[in-house]
């Protein structure tokens, strides 16, 4: 099943039933209102909303119209909670090998996490306002999950059932900021401004085989500019879902629309490119001793998409503008 949020004047925007294919869907008002109000009560909901996709799909649903990616804003606009990890080791690794960070203690055992900002995130064809070039503008591809009430101390093995929705995420983050923020130890707060979401989130067994041990096994396709710029695998993974939920969980309670990212997907495989610009930079340090690539300047665009194997979008695609937050 795939859900998205179009805008209507409000916070919360619409609940929408989307096919599979992207191109229709059919309002989901007469059983759910919002995606927060769907997560609250997914229990519910669920077999209607599934009953009404089906219906979509096979033509017969009543009043269905063209999906426009242009009017959906982030499956789900503002969240009670939006908890990023690092589970792709690699990243990690190049970072401290290139610009000399000591390693994290537990680097390897304990999930890196931080809590960031939920309560403005951005549609997947919103501009994104920043108000400096000078702050490093970059981008980070990621997973995601959506999660119904999670009990504090939930276990990986208990986590599976918890997690109810897939997406699709641009982490932005401002890189001038980031040592400054982690110097203090306190988490990062201007680093991190609104991140955005592809049009739809879905439910897992839309990615069949594809959704295996707590991971996307898909490569996350990314363009700069309109030119290539990677097309990493969540397959490689470090810490899966199932965990990240567990170390979110472990000292409090998660409540039902509590969003939590995979961090930067990365591959071992240089070959395949990079979902952030940090990461391409930290390859030229490492190869030449120096990097040759700038962050965002006001003007560019970023892609990102997710293909299944048949070549089929499954998040729809995250197509966005960096412009100057300045009036």
């Amino acid at each position: 099943m795939k859900l998205g949020t179009l805008k209507n004047g409000t916070r919360d925007g619409q609940l929408v039933v989307v096919s599979r294919d992207l191109l229709r869907a059919v309002h989901a008002r007469s059983i759910v209102s919002t995606m927060q109000d769907a997560i609250e009560n997914w229990a519910e909901v669920e077999p209607a909303l599934r009953a009404l996709y089906d219906a979509l799909n096979a033509g017969t649903a009543h009043d269905a119209f063209d999906f426009d990616p242009t009017a959906a804003t982030a499956p789900l606009p503002r969240a009670y909670q939006w908890c990023d990890g690092s589970a792709f080791l690699n990243h990690g690794r190049l970072m401290e090998k290139a610009f000399g960070i000591a390693p994290v203690p537990d680097f390897e055992t304990v999930p890196l996490m931080y809590q960031g900002a939920s309560d403005d995130f951005l549609g997947p064809r919103d501009d994104v306002p920043l108000p400096s070039e000078a702050h490093g503008i970059d981008f980070e591809g990621e997973f995601a999950i959506m999660v119904d009430d999670v009990p504090m101390g939930c276990t990986a093995e208990q986590a599976a059932g918890h997690i109810k929705l897939l997406l699709q995420v641009n982490d932005v983050s401002l890189r001038a900021f980031t040592p400054l923020e982690m110097k203090k130890g306190f988490g990062f707060l201007h680093a991190k401004p609104s991140s955005s979401f592809a049009p739809v989130a879905v439910t897992p067994d839309e990615l069949g085989s594809a959704w295996k041990e707590g991971r996307v096994h898909l490569p996350l396709q990314v363009r700069w500019n309109g030119e290539w710029f990677g097309h990493p695998n969540g397959r490689e993974m470090n810490f899966n879902f199932h965990q990240l939920i567990a170390h979110a969980a472990a000292t409090r309670r998660l409540r039902a629309g509590t969003v939590i990212g995979s961090g930067t997907v990365s591959n071992a495989d240089s070959s395949v490119g990079s979902a952030c610009i940090a990461e391409r930079r930290a390859l030229e340090m490492i190869a030449h001793g120096k990097p040759s690539s700038g962050f965002m300047r006001f003007g560019d665009t970023v892609r990102m998409e997710v293909l299944d194997a048949d070549g089929r979008s499954v998040f729809g695609a995250i197509d966005q503008k960096v412009v100057s937050a300045s009036p």
